[in-house]
Formats: C-alpha cells, structure tokens, sequence
C-alpha cells in the first residue's frame, strides 16, 4: 500500500514531518505560501526541549545542532533579589533544552529536503512564459492557473515525489 500525505507549510514543523514521513517510506508533498528565501529569513526563537532534540536526532538532521546548539541543564529565576535554580537535568532525569535558532533549524531541515533522492523541488516562482504554451498533460489546459501565470502572480512553492516511471506524485 502506498500513502500520499500533503503537508501544508515548510517551516520547521511541517518539515521536519516530511523528513520522518520519508524516513518511513511514504511519499509526501510540502506546500508553502512563500518563498524559500523568506522562510528561511524568519528570525524566531530557539529553544528545544530534549525531545524535540531526539526527534531531530532520529530524523538525521541533528548534526549541526549537537555541533553548533547551547545546551543548558537548568535556569535560574530571581524573586524578591533572591536566586533560585531550575535544575531541569535533575528533575528531568537528565532532559535539557537547547538553544538553537529556529532560523538554522529550518535551514537544516531545508539542506535535508534538497538531499532526498526522488523528491524535486517543483515550483518555486514565477514560471516562465513558454509554460503558456507547453503542452504538459491534462493540467495543461487549466485556466485559472495560465491567467495567473500571464498576468506574472507569483507561483507557489511544492514539493513533489519523483516516481521511477518518471512522473510526480503529490
């Protein structure tokens, strides 16, 4: 049996399932409303909880993380100018968290997209105008996407599973 997933956005989250669904064999397709370019341009947190970690680490995308991320085994808190120390290892069995941009996550998990054999990035811009007359299969006729294309709407990005007869599955 083969399953087809289609997974909505190309951050972190959505990417990182990608990653595990095509360590496990199913085919799935990753759409995204922007660019890669502005994706990978998001400035945003970055704190992972250890099982976030292992769940990378399991995906085979953790390299640069367990190179480059900042690990810490507690925190500390200030009341009442008193310190308090979180000892997170310690009431964790020894579960840390690790600072790690978000920004650098989702890079990493893009580099391991690209690698993947038989899954193509599809479209990720405008296309080019000979797509209005290319005869490309049962889509070719499709007006809503050639009045977008000629009127220069920016596509959006995709990602598609190359099949060995040739063809995309989605």
């Amino acid at each position: 049996m083969r399953a087809q997933v289609v997974i909505v956005g190309a951050g972190p989250a959505g990417l990182l399932l990608g990653q595990l669904l095509h360590k496990a064999g199913v085919d799935a397709i990753i759409l995204e409303r922007q660019s890669p370019e502005y994706v990978l341009g998001r400035i945003r947190a970055g704190v992972l909880e250890q099982v976030t970690v292992d769940l990378l680490t399991e995906a085979g995308v953790a390299q640069r993380l367990n190179a480059e991320g900042l690990v810490h085994e507690g925190f500390d808190l200030l009341f009442k100018g008193k310190r308090h120390r979180i000892d997170l290892a310690g009431l964790t069995d020894g579960k840390k968290v690790v600072v790690y941009g978000q920004t650098e996550l989702t890079r990493d998990l893009y580099e391991a997209r690209d690698k993947m054999n038989g899954v193509v990035p599809i479209l990720t811009d405008l296309p080019p105008d000979s797509t209005l007359s290319r005869g490309d299969g049962p889509h070719s006729g499709n007006p809503a996407v050639r009045e977008a294309i000629k009127n220069k709407e920016v596509q959006h990005m995709a990602w598609a599973t190359q099949r060995e007869d040739g063809g995309r599955g989605f």
